[in-house]
């Protein structure tokens, strides 16, 4: 069964500690719900932009937090 994990980046890339402790999702669907419902959270807490895996496989990113851009 996979996995689907967010990475948490700043504006250039490198990875940072997101302010809320993610969970590991089973479904994409569950994995982009979190991420609307705590965005802004992770923003506040220095996270620029995020990364959506399955497993190891990268789905999509870098996506901006940043509403305005």
């Amino acid at each position: 069964m996979a996995t689907w994990t967010w990475r948490f980046e700043k504006s250039d890339g490198t990875e940072t500690a997101p302010a809320v402790e993610p969970e590991e999702f089973s479904t994409q669907g569950d994995a982009e719900s979190w991420i609307g419902e705590v965005w802004k959270d992770l923003l506040a807490g220095g996270v620029d932009q995020v990364r959506l895996f399955e497993d190891t496989t990268e789905i999509y990113g870098p996506m901006s937090l940043h509403a305005d851009e």
